[in-house]
Order: C-alpha cells, then structure tokens, then sequence
C-alpha cells in the first residue's frame, strides 16, 4: 500500500524533529513500522542513532584510565576504593564490570 505525500511528512517530521522512534510513529500513524523505515530509509536523511546516557563513571573516567596505565597491575578492588573516595556513587559489582 503507498503511503500519502502527507503521511510521509509526518513520518519526516516525527522522526527528525520530534525525536520519535519508529515503532512509536507506526502506531501514531496507523501504518505498519516496515512503511515508516521504508520512508526513512528512500529520503537518505542520516538516520538518529541511540542516545547515549551519561554513566555515573563518566566523571572518573580520566582518573581510572591514568591510574591504569601508570600501575596497570592494580585491582578493580582496589581502583574502586579509590574511585570510592572521590565520590563515585556506584556499587563495586558493577564498578568491575565496568571496568573490565
């Protein structure tokens, strides 16, 4: 089924100025997602790729990345403590995550 000239718009403007995602303009629209990536997709506009949240470690980030390459033997444990005590409000479980 071809979609309207205005249908299109919408999609367009759902999706680049207001941010939508696509399956939230299918519903909106009443169109099944395959016509609304299939829009997207033939105006050759850059699609938004995912925003990406801070971390609660973006901040030590710096700190970790010169305190591993100076002692790159050091635990996580140990990083973490020092993390811990600048104020990183995050668990250790995840710290090492992290940091692996």
């Amino acid at each position: 089924m071809a979609l309207s000239p205005e249908i299109e718009a919408q999609i367009l403007r759902y999706y680049h100025a207001e941010r939508w995602r696509i399956g939230t303009i299918a519903t909106e629209l009443h169109v099944h997602r395959d016509s609304v990536a299939r829009v997207l997709a033939q105006a050759g506009l850059p699609a938004l790729g995912p925003v990406r949240r801070p971390s609660a470690i973006d901040p030590y980030l710096p700190f970790i990345l010169e305190t591993l390459t100076q002692f790159p033997r050091l635990r996580a444990s140990r990083v973490y403590d020092m993390v811990k005590g600048r104020g990183y409000p995050g668990r250790p479980d995840h710290f090492r995550h992290l940091i692996a």
